[in-house]
């Protein structure tokens, strides 16, 4: 496989690291306010862009088809809402005996508790060529089912832990964050 060709079939990678390059170079060209206006391009149009594409490329029958994947369903809602936050909990439970920061370990259980971003589960499972329909609809249905006060519980005495819905809200510091 010569340079070329293989520059061509990971676009995608090359783009992402060209990307970050480049905000490492010049950080002022996306920050709030800045000539990109993320707060408007990223929300409202990068988001749409995605999902008029993505709802473009698929067929009817792809996205009934996708539906009745039950099982694919309930593995992949279950590894996202109650897996990997209780993996991520479990690491906490070891970083919060180190001298790492306590917000940083607030903050990494916050993002644990998260469903993954509509946007990039459904550009990730296109570029790999995996099930679109089925990404588009987990990312979806997964964004409506968050443990309920998840991120509201975040930090949570240790007392509290029995009222907790998610494994992924159980608390690392002795402190509330509101």
């Amino acid at each position: 496989m010569g340079l070329l060709e293989r520059l061509r079939k990971e676009w995608f990678i090359l783009g992402i690291v060209l990307v970050i390059a480049v905000a490492r170079l010049e950080p002022a060209v996306g920050v709030k306010g800045g000539p990109l206006k993320p707060e408007i391009t990223i929300t409202y149009i990068a988001v749409s862009a995605i999902f008029f594409n993505s709802g473009l490329s698929l067929k009817t029958e792809e996205l009934t088809s996708a539906l009745m994947h039950v099982k694919l369903h309930l593995f992949v809602q279950i590894f996202t809402l109650v897996f990997f936050p209780t993996a991520i909990w479990l690491f906490l439970q070891l970083l919060s005996i180190t001298p790492i920061n306590e917000w940083l370990l607030k903050g990494l259980q916050t993002v644990g508790c998260m469903p993954p971003p509509v946007s990039s589960a459904v550009i990730l499972t296109k570029a790999v060529g995996g099930n679109e329909a089925a990404a588009i609809f987990n990312s979806a249905f997964g964004s409506f089912l968050p443990c309920s006060g998840a991120l509201g519980r975040a930090g949570a005495k240790p007392e509290e832990e029995s009222e907790r819905s998610c494994p992924g809200s159980w608390g690392v510091a002795e402190d509330r964050v509101d």
